[in-house]
């Protein structure tokens, strides 16, 4: 039950567990059913659905804890492998950075960070007018400063809506006035589909979170949608400089909307049910408990849309995921992979990895100095973010998209 994995191991190997009701659950190793085991070695396997109460207790006479454990049925879904667009719209204009703007005098401002405009935050309105683009961002700002000289900001950072007053400032350059900021409206980019469930059509995509480029925060968006990506060229990857699948939206057969943007991911709702030629059938997801180190296999595309397998290593199970996401290493030992790709690569994250016929994680992040090594994201946490489980609801290495925003 991997029970050790709860706890930190200088606690663990100290506990002995007492079952006192297990409703015909648990199996024991050699058919031998008994009432107390160490939580590190004796631990018995789950073998059919129903609870299980257990005494835990340090050195196997100080009260520890009592926990009640669930025992469900393995969850099934199909893989994914599929490349897929990321369309993200937001509910304003996102601000991504700065951008100086050089005065006449040849001195340079930047008005909005003077103003402590922070990147992250979201531009709502502009004395009282929403914002419907970047475009429109910047008619708003040229249009009310040559009448007055500050403007009213509405804006959202980490949750919360302030009003920034702002003095814009002329640019010679542009011919308008601005404030200093480079801002988006949206993100597309191109990314791996890492499981759906057939019969609600809910899915789980990239691994990780579509951050604001020059901020931590995620997304914060409006509408999302997943659309068919079909991959062209190749930029191999090498130490220091990270690959890139790079396509182009348009196919058949994909098309979804996107609910969360988490970082353990995005998830959503497809509206049809796809096909896997490589792996058909559903597969089974497993508990962090059974990752292991090891060979293992890994879906993705690399031309057109024809999804592949690689094979791949496990070179290193954490103990206990971090808060990112990132619960394993990776090596790819594909060498056709490896001649293609260089190792890991933008645009392949979210490829499903399979051991043992159960799909344990997706590639999340490549390390930039050895680009044959990454790390993955449990399966499990995914599959809890996407509600297809009872429980809570380096750089990223696949969300291939354009980085830079309009100056304003």
């Amino acid at each position: 039950m991997a029970l050790d994995k709860l706890f930190p191991d200088c606690i663990s190997m100290r506990l002995t567990a007492q079952v006192f009701e297990d409703e015909g659950a648990l199996q024991w190793q050699e058919g031998k059913k008994q009432k107390h085991f160490l939580l590190q070695k004796e631990s018995p396997i789950a073998a059919v659905p129903g609870n299980v109460k257990l005494d835990l207790r340090l050195f196997g006479v100080i009260p520890f804890k009592k926990v009640t454990l669930q025992v469900v049925p393995p969850v099934k879904v199909m893989a994914g492998g599929h490349s897929i667009g990321v369309l993200l719209s937001a509910d304003g204009v996102m601000v991504m950075g700065y951008s100086n703007i050089t005065l006449e005098n040849g001195r340079k401002v930047c008005p909005a960070k003077e103003a402590n405009l922070l990147p992250g935050a979201l531009i709502l309105n502009v004395e009282g007018t929403a914002v419907h683009s970047d475009v429109h961002l910047s008619y708003l700002i040229d249009h009310l400063a040559r009448k007055k000289e500050q403007i009213r900001l509405r804006v959202k950072y980490q949750e919360k809506t302030t009003e920034i007053r702002i003095k814009p400032q002329f640019c010679p350059e542009t011919r308008r006035y601005r404030i200093g900021l480079l801002v988006r409206d949206g993100a597309a980019g191109v990314g791996t589909l890492t499981f759906y469930d057939a019969k609600t059509k809910k899915f789980g995509a990239l691994g990780h979170v579509i951050a604001n480029s020059g901020a931590k925060e995620s997304w914060d968006f409006k509408n999302g949608r997943i659309v068919p990506a079909s991959v062209q060229t190749i930029q191999k990857g090498q130490p220091g400089k990270i690959g890139e699948k790079v396509g182009f939206f348009g196919g058949k057969g994909i098309s979804g909307n996107i609910t969360k943007n988490t970082q353990f991911g995005i998830f959503g709702i497809l509206r049809y049910n796809l096909s896997n030629p490589v792996y058909p059938k559903p597969l089974p997801v497993a508990m962090r408990h059974q990752v292991k180190e090891g060979p293992a296999t890994v879906l993705t595309v690399l031309n057109n849309e024809t999804i592949e397998a690689f094979q791949v290593s496990i070179e290193n199970v954490f103990s206990r995921p971090r808060s990112d996401g990132k619960a394993f290493i990776i090596k790819v030992t594909d060498s056709e992979l490896t001649n293609k790709t260089g190792g890991i690569i933008q645009g392949m994250s979210g490829s499903p990895i399979i051991q043992d016929g159960k799909l344990i994680g997706a590639v999340t992040h490549v390390l930039i100095n050895d680009p044959s090594k990454g790390y993955g994201v449990l399966a499990e946490v995914m599959l809890e973010e996407a509600g297809l489980l009872s429980g809570r609801p380096g750089v990223s290495a696949g969300f291939s998209s354009d980085v830079y925003g309009n100056r304003i």
